[in-house]
């Protein structure tokens, strides 16, 4: 979603622009406000859904019994199945959401890859596949053609099909819509990769391992934390995908 808004560029000439909107999202899990997210609006009950997988709270589609984004604006109202219960301890986004937050490290990786086995061998994915991918992402990001602003996720089959982008100014936001989208419709992500349309950080990684996607990819640079979490997870970790080159920094490229 882009708003036109008025611009004054550096020769002192005024006019239309086009920006990214950005909305903040409460999401409230039967009468608990859970979590608020700078968000692009749209798709919002897959973000929300996605945000609850990689938190833990629910592994299936089927624990979720309603999400309800109509009934009051920037809300996500969620409702879980009869016999699911709400952990609030497990709800710790603030904890990784920026690369700033001073819990990072060795012990935050530990913390998760406890709570989340590694992923048994998966399929090796083959460079031209991965090669192919960037192009179709952003052929599939309107409104970053149109803005400039937003950050672009994508699921992959192994064969190179594009299951599914989303658009989001937050990257990780981005993520948790793609997932949310394949619980809901059942794509099994043990066969897929995730390429995002920037830098990969630590968060990437371990929402890609909640819905258990063996390979990331991104077209720009990756962290020191992510590469140790792919290496910890059993994921392969692919950074600078920008044809005809890229590097493998974790695991390996068939």
């Amino acid at each position: 979603m882009d708003k036109q808004v008025m611009a004054t560029d550096a020769d002192g000439v005024t006019g239309p622009d086009r920006v990214v909107v950005e909305e903040p999202l409460q999401i409230v899990v039967d009468g608990h406000p859970v979590a608020v997210t700078m968000r692009t609006p749209g798709h919002d009950a897959e973000l929300a859904l996605g945000f609850l997988l990689t938190e833990g709270v629910i592994g299936r589609a089927a624990e979720v019994r309603k999400i309800d984004t109509e009934s009051r604006d920037n809300h996500a109202l969620v409702f879980l199945a009869d016999g699911v219960e709400i952990d609030l301890q497990r709800l710790t986004r603030h904890v990784f959401s920026a690369s700033s937050c001073g819990l990072c490290g060795k012990a935050t990786i530990d913390a998760v890859t406890t709570s989340r086995p590694r992923l048994p061998g998966g399929p090796v994915f083959s460079k031209e596949v991965l090669l192919a991918a960037p192009d179709q992402l952003a052929a599939a990001q309107p409104v970053f053609a149109r803005t400039g602003g937003l950050h672009g996720v994508g699921v992959f089959a192994a064969d190179g099909t594009m299951l599914v982008v989303r658009e989001d100014i937050g990257r990780h936001n981005a993520v948790d819509k793609v997932l949310g989208h394949a619980l809901r419709t059942g794509i099994d992500l043990a066969g897929c990769f995730l390429l995002v349309s920037g830098r990969v950080s630590f968060e990437i990684m371990q929402k890609a391992l909640a819905g258990g996607i063996p390979l990331v990819a991104a077209i720009s640079a990756p962290s020191s934390l992510a590469v140790e979490f792919a290496e910890k997870s059993n994921q392969t970790l692919v950074a600078f995908l920008r044809p005809p080159k890229f590097r493998v920094y974790a695991g390996k490229v068939g």
